[in-house]
């Protein structure tokens, strides 16, 4: 007993009784130290840095020749030279700003308005709910490349149409995930006791529900990021993404399909990335959901 009360008064006095703060740090010190969770973040913050600061990692401008086309990939220009030699790696460095940032931004444009579909559908409820959700079901019908095709018909060409095009075809995702979380979230006794003691609908959702729901959502946009990279960059492949000879990375992949038996470099070197790119995305997303088991 003596053992024991001493261990407990020393456990109180020195302070390392565990909270809810040291609890996560704990979590992130773990997470941090797997190779499954850095890894793919060292993946996705050299894409990021490609994106924001290109010049930073080749002195090539893009879009001139500088040397002769169809050249190997060498010492001197590491992705090799495409069918008017300008640099490959070069290219795929500066289309990093194509890709990424638009898929930040679909991203971005499903997050925020399928998001607060699901929170006015869950919290409201009733006829609302109803018909909000008969138009996520109607989304959820429609194939997502032949939506996101058709709002690009509809926008016009380009990256920023293609990028709003591929966050539209995500809305019901968001949508469907977050009134799922709101309606669980709402019958809780927390919020009950919000209610209680005086709050008003809005207070409660802005305060209590709507940061409650949000956890898998945020884990959602991880995954969707990925997925936004992949869809851009079949409108970019399609024609309807960035044009000539702005460097994208499904254009670098459409240029170098005429070549895949005497330049193999111009869609598998640009095609490797974009899955680095992607699957970097997609681990890191169920890494922060807490599923990664390295």
């Amino acid at each position: 007993m003596t053992a024991l009360a001493t261990t407990a008064g020393l456990a109180g006095d020195t302070g390392t009784e565990p909270g809810p703060a040291a609890d996560r740090r704990l979590r992130w010190r773990n997470l941090l130290s797997r190779v499954g969770f850095v890894l793919p973040a060292i993946v996705i913050l050299v894409a990021l840095l490609w994106a924001l600061f290109p010049g930073l990692f080749t002195g090539q401008d893009p879009t001139e020749t500088v040397a002769p086309a169809l050249q190997a990939p060498s010492a001197e220009h590491w992705f090799g030279t495409d069918a008017t030699g300008r640099d490959l790696y070069a290219r795929v460095v500066y289309g990093a700003s194509q890709s990424i940032i638009g898929a930040l931004v679909a991203v971005l444009v499903g997050l925020v308005v399928g998001t607060a579909i699901g929170l006015a559908a869950g919290a409201v409820g009733g006829a609302v709910d109803e018909v909000l959700m008969r138009v996520v079901d109607v989304l959820l019908a429609i194939p997502a490349l032949l939506l996101s095709l058709s709002v690009v018909i509809l926008l016009g060409f380009g990256t920023t149409s293609a990028a709003v095009a591929v966050g539209v075809t995500s809305i019901a995702v968001f949508a469907r995930l977050a009134r799922s979380r709101v309606v669980s979230v709402r019958v809780t006794d927390f919020v009950e006791a919000a209610y209680g003691s005086g709050g008003t609908f809005f207070g409660v959702l802005w305060r209590h529900i709507l940061p409650n729901s949000l956890t898998p959502v945020i884990a959602l946009a991880a995954l969707q990021f990925g997925s936004a990279i992949l869809q851009i960059s079949t409108l970019g492949f399609l024609g309807y993404g960035a044009p000539l000879p702005t460097p994208e990375w499904g254009l670098l992949i459409a240029e170098g399909r005429n070549y895949v038996a005497t330049a193999w470099w111009l869609t598998v070197l640009p095609g490797i990335v974009v899955v680095l790119v992607v699957l970097a995305t997609n681990r890191l997303s169920q890494a922060l959901r807490g599923g990664d088991t390295a």
